[in-house]
């Protein structure tokens, strides 16, 4: 890599976004309030992220000449999903800094090595096995008394790849092939009381700063609500905090993460999953704070201060999917209320279109 890790940058310097969605969209805005201009790099023309950013380089994630492009135009590079092919985010970081590590990148996009990471790091999770054929799957569910969620490994999103089992009434007879023939994991059923999720900011020099845990709502795997405060107990939500400094320390993490947990009726944590990217239920920051979960990641990765992550409100965040959309117009009639759609043309079920957040006074 051409430029020292932990340099600061400088108001006009470009910033490279590896993902054009609404992520990619909100991580140039916050970057613009901050004097930095942004390339995207996303194969897909007129998506959210090029209306805002100040240039985009329309090729493929892997292309090695647009990769090039994007590593001469940029002082340093991050991006806004986790399923950017590692190989690529390696060849970037040959050249200029990527932040999150690559590293971050590699143990998400595979639940196994995911995991595999979080019980290394010390923390609990769900039970879990790897299934690599039928045989082997019907012999995990005996173990988990016939229940579990079967999953790909790689490349599920939104409740997409997925398979749940309840008990015995519910057959494996083909749930192999019916998933791609393709490496899978099975984790046990958890009867956890709620999820909550915390977003956490790590810069060069190790400082973590966490905001405050969200309480999650998702309808057929996707997150529809999140509400902060959450209900979590004071010593879940220690532990949260805890979690993420010992993972984003593992990690030798750069940027925001966004760390999903179930809480069990006796209070304790089970680690979900890790997303090394802003987080859809850290939207509510932006309403709710002087600083959002965006701005922190560009001031985390631009070797900046990280801004305070107190929060000035109660709120709830809901996502806008498909044609809820179409209520935008009463929505904005609303006092305390925050609506940020994503400049999607396009309206397709199970689609997010955008956010609204409704503020309230903070409780005592």
């Amino acid at each position: 890599m051409t430029e020292a890790p932990g340099r600061v940058l400088k108001p006009g310097e470009a910033i490279g976004i590896v993902g054009g969605g609404q992520l990619g969209r909100m991580l140039a805005m916050a970057a613009a309030r901050l004097g930095f201009r942004t390339i995207i790099l996303e194969p897909q023309e007129e998506c959210p992220a090029e209306q805002v950013a100040s240039s985009h380089i329309t090729a493929a994630y892997d292309d090695a000449e647009a990769l090039d492009m994007l590593a001469a135009l940029c002082s340093i590079v991050t991006y806004e999903f986790e399923n950017v092919p590692i190989e690529a985010a390696r060849t970037l970081a040959q050249k200029k800094p990527v932040y999150p590590p690559p590293r971050a990148l590699e143990v998400a996009q595979d639940r196994l090595t995911e995991k595999s990471f979080l019980q290394e790091c010390g923390l609990a999770t769900a039970r879990f096995a790897a299934i690599d054929s039928q045989q082997q799957l019907e012999q995990a569910l005996n173990d988990f008394d016939n229940c579990g969620v079967l999953k790909t490994r790689r490349l599920g999103y939104d409740g997409k790849g997925q398979r749940r089992f309840a008990g015995p009434q519910d057959s494996p007879t083909g749930a192999f092939a019916q998933l791609g023939h393709v490496p899978l994991i099975l984790e046990s059923l958890v009867p956890f009381v709620r999820e909550i999720s915390i977003i956490a900011a790590r810069t060069t020099d190790g400082t973590v700063v966490s905001y405050d845990p969200a309480e999650n709502e998702h309808r057929d795997g996707i997150l529809r609500r999140s509400t902060v405060p959450s209900a979590a107990s004071p010593a879940a939500i220690e532990a949260a905090g805890h979690a993420a400094v010992k993972i984003t320390e593992q990690l030798d993490y750069v940027g925001v993460i966004g760390i999903e947990f179930f809480e069990m009726d006796d209070g304790t944590l089970l680690v979900n999953e890790l997303a090394p990217r802003v987080h859809n239920s850290g939207h509510w920051t932006e309403a709710a704070c002087i600083t959002s979960q965006f701005e922190q990641h560009i001031r985390a990765i631009a070797g900046l201060p990280l801004g305070s992550a107190d929060r000035h409100f109660d709120c709830t965040m809901d996502n806008l999917i498909g044609d809820e959309v179409e209520t935008v117009q009463s929505l904005l009639g609303k006092p305390d209320t925050v609506v940020h759609l994503y400049g999607k043309a396009d309206i397709r079920p199970g689609r997010k279109m955008g956010h609204v957040t409704r503020v309230r006074t903070r409780s005592h």
